[in-house]
């Protein structure tokens, strides 16, 4: 069965790289903004493509990270039940788990000469230390600027580099066609940097599995473990996406490898590199889904296409700006929308306090409104606590549920209310299976709105808990007696 190989998966076993394959077009095809065509003659057909390598390949670094990590002595004779029975379950001093360092090798763009680099949130996820190989050698410590799990970027910085850097600049990835040839290069198994080429297989991909706010640039580009982080080049010699992961049978490529659009990749870097150094996205507030084929014929839409929007957050901006449950939000600022997925994606590439426009169906009309999106509000206040004494609930951290904490903790759905965030291990939550996102609703009785309702219901010494909860939408509930 085919599998998804992520690169996070397989760097403990492959040095990670960025690799591409095809053939040359016309010098004239390199030109920014030339006419595509197809090679005209046998001379076009074999042309080169050394000059674009020329001028991209400086600017794409390896990365190499180290973190430690816990690891266990092999058997001893105190793993013996017999020896354990005169010496005791402690084992000696030295016998005990050890630590060690982890290396892991990785891919990174340079995208600004000062020395701001982005690639793969993976690719430097628990690293201790981070350091940057530019193609002639040149090594430089780097620091982290931001690292964003939902998209899989992260972005770095390295400094004392005696000038500027070789950068690439980022491109336009709206423009991409199916067909068009790209280029990727990196570091595939640590052999060194390594050029090939393909072309865009399909675009939008969103139902990848990799990230839950991304859309995806297909490519047939021979991408191979260990390619995270490294650029995927259109013929300008721009940056149109990162190389993220690879679908394959065997681990290894098999023509279909997946890209992070630069279109996000700049989203992601202005919100890290501007202010506070904080990546804020923009809310929309309202709760969608794909349309169905059934939906579709009961709505009048011509075929299945675009978000219906299920709920609305009633302060968001769609709210707002008019748009209801039952509405088809079918594009936003003239990009179709095909589900949830794109719908959260589109919203993510625009940047706080911009204007969506939006196109929606309703009762058989296409409308199109213009929503100021705005950062998602913390309200109420989080008031992350962690729940202590003699109750079911030990060990569970909570909070109050807020667009703003939604945003972070990438819940699709907004649920007000209180929230766990965290279950410690082998602590009384853990036992009785409560999990991450479990909405409180009511504790021996008591209904519950917020923390505080949680710290009073607990402050209760009780023989017997009920306590009912939300998770994926249905109610469940536990009942504990002494």
């Amino acid at each position: 069965m085919s599998k998804l190989f992520l690169p996070r998966l397989i760097t403990r076993f492959f040095p990670a790289l960025v690799l591409v394959s095809g053939l040359g077009l016309a010098g004239s095809v390199l030109a920014q903004g030339a006419e595509k065509r197809l090679p005209e003659s046998h001379a076009e057909a074999q042309a080169s493509f050394a000059p674009l390598v020329r001028k991209t390949a400086p600017a794409v670094v390896n990365i190499f990270t180290t973190k430690a990590v816990q690891t266990r002595r092999g058997p001893t004779l105190f793993d013996d039940p017999f020896f354990r029975r005169f010496f005791g379950e402690m084992p000696p001093s030295g016998a005990g788990p050890r630590e060690r360092a982890q290396n892991s090798l990785g891919s990174g763009v340079i995208v600004r000469p000062e020395g701001v680099i982005v690639t793969n949130a993976h690719v430097i996820e628990g690293a201790d230390q981070i350091i940057v190989v530019l193609a002639d050698r040149r090594q430089f410590p780097a620091q982290v600027i931001g690292r964003d799990e939902r998209t899989d970027l992260a972005i770095l910085r390295v400094t004392e580099t005696n000038g500027p850097l070789p950068h690439l600049e980022i491109g336009d990835s709206e423009a991409l066609e199916v067909g068009d040839m790209v280029l990727a290069i990196g570091n595939p198994f640590g052999v060194g940097q390594t050029v090939t080429s393909g072309i865009v297989s399909a675009l939008a991909r969103t139902n990848v599995g990799i990230s839950d706010i991304n859309s995806f640039i297909q490519t047939d580009a021979a991408i191979n473990p260990g390619n995270s982080g490294g650029a995927l080049i259109a013929m300008d010699g721009r940056v149109v996406g990162i190389n993220t992961a690879i679908f394959s049978r065997s681990g290894g490529s098999h023509g279909i490898g997946f890209a992070i659009p630069a279109t996000m990749v700049r989203a992601v870097i202005s919100g890290f590199t501007k202010g506070d150094g904080r990546l804020v996205r923009p809310w929309l507030g309202a709760f969608a889904r794909a349309v169905t084929a059934d939906d579709a014929q009961a709505l009048g839409l011509g075929r299945p296409v675009g978000a219906l929007v299920e709920s609305i957050h009633d302060k968001s901006p769609a709210a707002l700006a008019g748009l209801r449950p039952g509405d088809v939000i079918l594009s936003v600022n003239g990009h179709e929308v095909d589900g949830d997925r794109a719908l959260r994606y589109r919203i993510a590439t625009i940047s706080v306090d911009e204007t969506a426009a939006v196109k929606y169906w309703r009762k058989g009309e296409t409308k199109e409104v213009r929503i100021a999106l705005k950062a998602p509000p913390e309200d109420p206040a989080r008031d992350l606590t962690k729940i202590a004494g003699a109750n079911p609930l030990a060990g569970a951290i909570i909070a109050n549920m807020s667009p703003a904490l939604a945003d972070e903790l990438g819940v699709d759905r907004f649920s007000p209310g209180v929230h766990v965030i965290q279950i410690q291990g082998r602590s009384p939550a853990a036992r009785f299976g409560f999990q991450p996102a479990d909405a409180l609703r009511e504790i021996n009785g008591r209904k519950i709105r917020n923390v505080q309702d949680v710290k009073a219901a607990l402050d209760v010494s009780a023989d017997r808990w009920a306590i009912t909860i939300e998770r994926g939408g249905q109610p469940l509930s536990l009942v504990v007696g002494r």
